[in-house]
């Protein structure tokens, strides 16, 4: 099934144009807030510090972007990995931010992984942390939420000990082709979004139940954007339509480039409050990555859109 005419008609509407930081609710305050240290009189503020924890989808799996850039950010279990992290990083220097970013990742684990065995790695104090769960929360029952409740409300706990203004995230992820398309997939036989929107929903959940637990990050209903207008195209099993980008890797699960490119691009526009599209077409990580100005533009355009419909 094909949307849209392809993301040449909408790369002309992009907008080079800062959105106020309280433009989208899921935006944070802008990065002087969110725990930064106050300046002192002939001292430099020392930058907010913000962790990402997760996994495979975190990590940039299956694409170029999973060790690129590796050096700009601090990997925890020091495995090498830059990803959806190091992306954050490069956008907040080209829009002349600073963050001390740190990740701690495992693929193919839940957050509860995270908090029973790595905990000890990260319980300190940070000013933001985002949190990414299992792709389809939880394995043995796929899309039930309980689980995925319990473990953010245990991190919650630990970070808010440390840190009672620290801003916490939830990265709610995007449909797995796989599932949607292939007979033993559990959403086999629903729209390509509704994982997507499933996996919003438990966020959303999860959030109500703690308050420490500021905003979501809404990269599942971007990928949905970019599929619903063109930008990308959704059924890889039947061939990517020309002039379409597949935001999947090659095993239909994981994301491409371009996939961990736009959820870097939501995740940034809703830490600052930023609108992604003030990037532009040279955006620096963009092309090292080989994604086209063009491309570049449109994924900006759609985590934008994304984050004014929120």
């Amino acid at each position: 099934m094909r949307y849209g005419h392809g993301i040449w008609s909408i790369i002309g509407s992009a907008a080079l144009v800062v959105a106020p930081a309280a433009a989208a609710k899921e935006s944070a305050p802008a990065p002087t807030a969110a725990g930064a240290a106050t300046p002192v009189a002939g001292k430099k503020a020392a930058p907010p510090r913000i962790l990402f924890i997760g996994n495979s989808f975190t990590q940039g799996a299956h694409s170029a972007a999973r060790n690129w850039r590796a050096g700009s950010v601090t990997d925890l279990n020091k495995a090498g990995y830059g990803g959806v992290p190091a992306l954050f990083k490069l956008f907040a220097e080209q829009a002349g931010l600073d963050y001390d970013v740190s990740l701690e990742t495992q693929g193919g684990k839940s957050l509860g992984f995270h908090y029973d065995e790595r905990r000890q790695l990260f319980d300190r104090p940070w000013d933001i942390v985002v949190l990414q769960e299992f792709s389809t929360l939880n394995r043995e029952k796929p899309g039930d939420p309980a689980e995925y409740m319990m473990n953010v409300a245990r991190l919650t706990k630990l970070f808010t000990a440390q840190n009672p203004a620290v801003d916490i995230r939830l990265a709610a992820t995007w449909s797995r082709a796989d599932q949607a398309y292939q007979p033993k997939g559990p959403w086999y036989g629903k729209p390509v979004g509704a994982m997507a929107e499933d996996l919003r929903a438990a966020a959303d959940r999860a959030r109500a139940a703690n308050p420490a637990v500021k905003g979501i990050i809404p990269v599942g209903q971007a990928w949905n954007r970019a599929m619903a207008t063109g930008v990308a195209d959704a059924n890889p099993y039947d061939g990517i339509a020309y002039g379409q980008l597949d935001l999947w890797a090659y095993d239909h699960y994981h994301g491409s480039v371009a996939g961990y490119y736009l959820s870097a691009l939501v995740t940034f526009g809703a830490i600052t409050g930023i609108d992604p599209t003030v990037l532009g077409s040279k955006e620096k990580g963009a092309d090292e990555l080989g994604l086209s100005d063009a491309q570049a533009e449109a994924l900006q355009k759609v985590a934008s859109d994304t984050l004014k419909a929120a």
